[in-house]
């Protein structure tokens, strides 16, 4: 993002249960519309894993054993991840970052994950995140997804928090490409911005 227009600030600090695992391809984390990194940031208890860079294979996939890991891809057999929630056991969500062919591919290529279970999401409102085209019919922004994940596991404040810096980020980025007016961006336009100096 342009630096007048820099969400740092207002991105929240999102305590969870839950443990976010991201595993990003390469050619994603290059990205400047990626979201997959900006719900890492909100959620403390996570981390990323970079594939596909060459000469450095992707680590094998291991989590706490006491923790239940949990794929994210609707796979041909996926279970509803509505069945996880309220868990005894703390869930490890692993969450693909790529295209929607680079993210099909992470079960085979990351060592450990097929014996993971895939989890689905339920059908929801359509995305709202319009800075890419989406090629998957109810496709979502990795944040998205992530977001729906944790509201059913963790609680709809959690989403609701991923939800606003994913719209800040996504209404700011359109008013920069002159797509949204300042009065329709959520908390305004900063007005180092709008006066194009640094503030």
């Amino acid at each position: 993002m342009h630096a007048f227009l820099c969400i740092c600030a207002l991105i929240p600090t999102i305590e969870t249960r839950t443990r976010l695992i991201l595993v990003i391809h390469h050619f994603e984390d290059r990205k400047t519309t990626n979201t997959g990194r900006l719900a890492t940031e909100c959620l403390q208890n996570s981390e990323v894993c970079v594939r596909g860079l060459t000469g450095q294979p992707t680590p094998t996939f291991a989590c706490d054993p006491q923790s239940q890991p949990l794929y994210l891809f609707p796979h041909e057999g996926a279970i509803p991840i509505e069945q996880f929630a309220g868990s005894s056991r703390p869930v490890t969500l692993v969450v693909p970052d790529g295209n929607w062919r680079q993210a099909a591919k992470v079960r085979n290529r990351v060592s450990g994950m097929l014996d993971v279970p895939c989890v689905s999401l339920p059908s929801d409102v359509p995305t709202a995140y319009r800075l890419r085209h989406e090629s998957q019919k109810d496709g979502l922004a990795t944040l998205e997804a992530i977001a729906r994940a944790f509201g059913i596991l963790e609680g709809p404040h959690v989403r609701e928090g991923l939800e606003r810096v994913l719209r800040i980020m996504v209404e700011r980025t359109l008013w920069s490409r002159g797509v949204l007016r300042a009065e329709d961006v959520m908390g305004g336009i900063p007005e180092a911005a709008v006066r194009g100096t640094p503030g």
